[in-house]
Parts: structure tokens; C-alpha cells; sequence
């Protein structure tokens, strides 16, 4: 979700960056074909770009597939220089990939990025909703805002007469809006479905998101869509400076 939705921001025109902060289940820079490495300049560290994305990866900087075997203090250090030690530049989106649950990444993102909104996904089956669910309640203890559900495998459409079926189960992305919505008050939506497309398997094997090489696909399709309506919302002016001085006349 993460490669294939900054991927088609940057199509769109937005300049975007990722934050691979999944440290123990690293894999954003080979679904993003990222091959590059990154550079120090000066304090500075400058990430490599692919197909118009710039990203960092705990997996840029260790041997081949060797295990990252950290505790909770180290997690929160290198999530804490991949934010201020790198390099961004002026972006419109940074999209942080997370991986499951409410441990340790979740809260320091919360207190490094207190601003930073949350996408849950989830796929349908009530079980992993449930899940998803737990996972997006952390907002509330965070104070962060929950900016939609997205329900990843929704349906693997038949091959022979494009039926739908639902191997997975059906309602689960609605169910954690709703979930969501009444425990944090504030209207959480399902932003898109997305279906099972063996098109988008094989592109985050390959590092050509499917955004890309097949957006008219049944799951290309669903993706831009939510892009676009994360991409081409109006921020507030929560978090932002605004450049006002205070004057006491007095």
C-alpha cells in the first residue's frame, strides 16, 4: 500500500518521500525498485530516488538480508535520525510504512510526528479487522487523526466470468471505520477496496509498482483513486507555523 500509493502521488505530480520504518520487516526499497544508496553530505543524509520517490531504509544500510536485531531504545533512535538526519528536501507527502500493531515504532512515531495522520488497512475477514481495529484505536491515546480504512484483498475477481470472489470474507474495512469512528468520535471512511491482482504481486517483486506499469487494473485503478483523494486533500493549519510574531503593544 505504502510504494504503490506514493508512487502514484508522485505520478500525479507531488513531490513525496518514504519512510521505511517497518526496521525488523524491511522491504519498501525492492517494491519500490530503489537500488540506489544513500549519501552523506556534510551532517546530512541523502536518500536515493525511484520513480520519483525518495526513500530510506534500515535495509540500505546492513549486508544483504541479514536480520535487524534491535531493542525499543535503538528503534526509536533510527526512526528518530531517518526523520531529522535525512535529507528531504521540500516535500508534500511523507508516508511512514509501519509495521503491525501498537509497540514501539507506533509510539515514537506519534511523539516524533505528532501531527502525522493514520491510514489503517486491513483486509476483510473479521479476524485481521479486528486487529486493524486495535491497531488504529492507538489515535485516541496519541491524539492523532485517523484519515481513513483502506481494505487491502477485497475479492479476487474470476478469471472466466469476473465475479467477484470473496476469498477473504466481506465488510471488514467497514467494520473498522465504524469501530474506529465510535471510539474516537470523529468520522473515519473506507477510502477504497482493493482486489486480489496477481499484477500487484508481481510488481512489488519486481520494484515496478502497479500504479505504474497497469493503472487501468482492477487493483491499479483502486489505488490511484485513494492516492488522489489523500493526495488532493486541503491541510490545515494544525502543527504549522505560521510565521506571526507577537506584539505587545504595551
Amino acid at each position: 500500500m505504502t510504494v504503490n500509493l506514493a508512487a502514484a502521488m508522485a505520478a500525479d505530480g507531488l513531490k513525496v518521500g518514504v519512510v521505511d520504518a517497518d526496521i525488523y520487516g524491511h522491504s519498501v526499497p525492492r517494491m519500490l525498485g530503489a537500488d540506489g544508496r544513500p549519501t552523506q553530505v556534510e551532517n546530512m543524509i541523502m536518500p536515493p530516488s525511484a520513480n520519483g520517490v525518495k526513500v530510506i531504509s534500515i535495509g540500505m544500510f546492513t549486508p544483504g538480508n541479514a536480520p535487524v536485531v534491535w531493542r525499543g531504545p535503538m528503534l526509536h533512535r533510527a526512526l528518530q535520525q531517518f526523520l531529522a538526519d535525512v535529507y528531504w528536501g521540500d516535500l508534500d507527502v511523507l508516508l511512514l510504512d509501519l509495521p503491525p500493531g501498537t509497540g514501539d515504532i507506533a509510539i515514537s512515531v506519534a511523539q516524533l510526528v505528532p501531527n502525522a495522520e493514520i491510514l489503517v488497512v486491513t483486509t476483510p475477514q473479521q479476524a485481521a479487522a479486528e486487529v486493524a481495529e486495535r491497531a488504529g484505536s492507538i489515535a485516541v491515546q496519541t491524539h492523532q487523526k485517523i484519515v481513513g480504512v483502506v481494505e487491502n484483498m477485497s475479492g479476487l475477481p474470476c478469471p472466466h466470468c469476473d465475479e467477484m470472489v470473496d476469498v477473504f470474507g466481506t465488510g471488514g474495512g467497514q467494520l473498522v471505520a465504524d469501530g474506529l469512528t465510535k471510539t474516537t468520535g470523529a468520522s473515519v471512511p473506507v477510502l477504497g477496496q482493493i482486489p486480489i491482482d496477481v499484477r500487484l504481486r508481481e510488481g512489488g517483486d519486481d520494484g515496478r509498482p502497479v500504479v505504474l506499469t497497469d493503472p487501468g487494473s482492477p487493483a491499479g485503478a483502486a489505488l490511484r483513486a485513494i492516492a488522489g483523494k489523500l493526495g488532493g486533500r486541503q491541510r490545515g493549519l494544525s502543527g504549522m507555523s505560521l510565521g506571526i510574531t507577537p506584539r505587545n503593544k504595551f
